[in-house]
């Protein structure tokens, strides 16, 4: 129990100093493939807006990262949609420097996120 509660603390006390020390950006640097093909591409999507690539479209909600290095520990929210039926194909935070960790999950795109961007 006494385990529980400490690993409890130290887990809130993380998350409290991850969001103090996070600054936020105007928007994000992506990169992605598209598997048929096998191209790449890189867009950068300001905060708020919507990029549409061939099938599906990228809405950037939040870029986070650590005061002082827009290139460092990155995470985004996005939500990927396919264009034709509207349908989420990924909802969620992505983390630049652990793209598995919440990676989204489509049998043509691969995208991740490189960085945020600013002004």
């Amino acid at each position: 129990m006494i385990l529980r509660c400490g690993l409890a603390l130290v887990l809130m006390a993380s998350a409290a100093f991850a969001q103090q020390a996070a600054t936020e950006a105007t928007g994000a640097q992506l990169r992605g493939v598209d598997r048929i093909n096998g191209e790449t591409f890189e867009i950068i999507v300001p905060k708020g807006q919507t990029a549409k690539l061939d099938r599906i479209s990228i809405r950037l909600n939040a870029c986070r990262y650590p005061v002082g290095n827009p290139s460092g520990d990155a995470f985004a929210s996005l939500e990927v949609r396919d264009i034709d039926s509207g349908a989420f194909i990924f909802s969620g935070w992505m983390i630049a420097s652990s793209p598995a960790l919440s990676a989204m999950d489509h049998p043509r795109y691969d995208i991740w996120v490189m960085r945020c961007t600013t002004s």
